[in-house]
């Protein structure tokens, strides 16, 4: 029951990360935008998590205080930040209002993953798995709204992303118990002894490569696909609803394909092994970004073909580098060494953002994804190398 409370906290509150980004094209018109602007957008909600993350590493907040309530209080925060964003009036207002809602996903995220291992110890694949299929749930969900309200003001889809994020703080604050087991024991006063601790530890900076090169990939396929399938579809002849086809299909392939390869993803790892299913998975998805581009203006069952499935893969990984993590670290430093992963992780993803937003102008999408592969393929000769180390026995009760 908490796992599904946590669960749905997370679907309702993450609505606000991709908010501002699925009405870019009237903000793209009121504020002349051109495609970089846009893409830093959506970047500068990354820019914002990475500093709060950082601050969050720093301080131990994850590690010193109620996790609980740790997400209520950023859970409501980010629902008011997203709500102001309707009132700004420039490009710039908006970066600052995005980089706010980022700083508040901080709290949301990382904590619920700590939240999820303190409930559910002995499964954290599956567990973490599940978690991650309601982060993608819930970072889809704005194109679903976008969808079903597709002829409303732009102000309306955000509204309604910090409604549904209040939502997700009130099941939190006031259904879900504190945890049976908590672990927000005061870690050293020195901060700087907890960061060494983290990055002293070879085996869970392994996983953390591997997440860094699955992170490369994962925000940039999701901000840039739906854009994607809409140019391919306009390139293919096909104009009839086109714009309605997109969102959906962008829904489907970021918030139901992932959430599948999430759950999947961590069942399989907690029987074959967290190694074995993020190396697998990391090979399918950077196969994926290389061929999906041969598709571009081809028949639309093919582009949502390979969506699909690279709609799978490109997250089922995903919750085995923070579960490896919580198996691999020193139970004090659980928090905080989730919150650097992310921080890192987050920074890396406005790069690849930004990379697509150029790479598509320059090379054409026929290309432009295909330089997301590098980042799984890197992630894989990553956990292939943690594989290798006895510590890895660590993970998922002895399968590696």
């Amino acid at each position: 029951m908490a796992l599904f409370l946590i669960a749905i906290a997370e679907i309702l509150t993450l609505s606000v990360w991709f908010s501002a980004s699925v009405v870019s094209t009237p903000l793209q018109h009121l504020w002349h935008l051109n495609s970089l602007e846009v893409a830093l957008l959506t970047a500068s909600v990354q820019l914002g998590f990475v500093l709060g993350a950082l601050i969050s590493s720093i301080t131990g907040t994850a590690d010193r205080f109620n996790a609980r309530w740790i997400f209520f209080l950023s859970a409501v925060g980010g629902a008011l930040v997203n709500a102001l964003f309707i009132f700004s009036n420039s490009w710039e207002m908006g970066v600052i209002l995005r980089m706010l809602t980022g700083i508040a996903m901080v709290g949301v995220y990382p904590v619920a993953v700590k939240l999820v291992t303190e409930w559910s110890p002995a499964r954290r694949g599956t567990a973490v798995g599940i978690l991650v299929g309601a982060l993608t749930l819930g970072s889809a969900l704005p194109h679903l709204i976008l969808f079903v309200g597709v002829s409303a003001p732009w102000q309306v889809i955000l509204l309604a992303s910090s409604g549904l994020a209040l939502l997700g703080a009130g099941i939190i604050a006031f259904l879900l118990p504190n945890p049976p087991r908590e672990t927000h024991s005061i870690p050293p006063k020195m901060s700087l002894v907890s960061l060494h601790a983290v990055f002293a530890n070879k085996a869970a900076m392994l996983a953390d490569y591997g997440y860094f090169g699955h992170m490369w990939e994962l925000y940039a396929m999701w901000t840039w696909f739906p854009a994607f399938v809409y140019a391919s579809f306009v390139a293919s002849g096909d104009r009839s609803g086109v714009v309605a086809s997109a969102t959906m299909i962008g829904f489907l392939v970021i918030g139901i394909a992932g959430a599948i390869g999430s759950v999947a993803g961590g069942l399989l790892a907690d029987r074959v092994g967290r190694t074995m299913v993020t190396s697998v998975a990391m090979a399918m998805s950077g196969l994926c970004a290389l061929i999906i581009g041969l598709a571009y203006g081809g028949p639309p069952w093919v582009v949502i073909g390979i969506g699909m499935l690279w709609g799978i893969t490109v997250v089922a990984d995903s919750a085995q580098f923070s579960a490896a993590v919580t198996e691999l670290t020193t139970p004090q430093y659980i928090g905080t060494a989730l919150t650097l992963q992310t921080a890192i992780g987050f920074f890396i993803t406005i790069i690849s953002i930004n990379l697509i937003a150029v790479a598509k102008n320059a090379i054409g999408w026929q290309w432009a994804f295909a330089l997301l592969s590098v980042g799984p393929f890197l992630g894989v000769y990553a956990m292939l190398r943690l594989r290798a180390r006895a510590s890895s026995l660590m993970m998922a009760n002895g399968r590696r």
